[in-house]
């Protein structure tokens, strides 16, 4: 957490603890990441991460249905390449099996993240998503 909490600070950015629609937003202009109050720690440090992919990535608001859907999946494999190595994933996977729940819960991340992690491997074209390198 303190790796997303400096990165956040590198880039200028404010968070905030504030109940909203979501579990987390980011707002470009103000240059604040929002998150819910409440939240479980491995799902704080997963909006967390998935906000700063946004920032990292330039994001800027969109009411296009498709571009929001892009940039969520964008986000979401940003955080995933920062939260979960190969190995890890090969651990949870041997330890856990393919269940996702499972998964995110040995992983410390939300079960998006590792949908994320596991899309980005297959749209890489490997076959063997536990011994390739995030």
């Amino acid at each position: 957490m303190h790796t997303l909490l400096r990165l956040a600070e590198e880039h200028g950015v404010r968070i905030v603890e504030r109940a909203g629609p979501t579990p987390g937003g980011f707002e470009p202009a103000s240059r604040t990441i929002r998150l819910a109050p409440g939240m479980s720690a491995r799902t704080t440090r997963s909006v967390l991460a998935h906000e700063l992919g946004h920032v990292v990535l330039g994001h800027l608001p969109s009411t296009v249905p498709a571009v929001r859907r892009q940039q969520e999946h964008q986000a979401d494999e940003w955080a995933a390449r920062r939260l979960i190595t190969a190995q890890a994933y090969a651990q949870a996977e041997d330890a856990r099996g393919p269940h996702l729940a499972s998964l995110a819960f040995e992983l410390d991340v939300t079960i998006e993240l590792v949908l994320a992690y596991q899309r980005r491997l297959r749209r890489l074209g490997e076959n063997d998503l536990r011994f390739t390198a995030a």
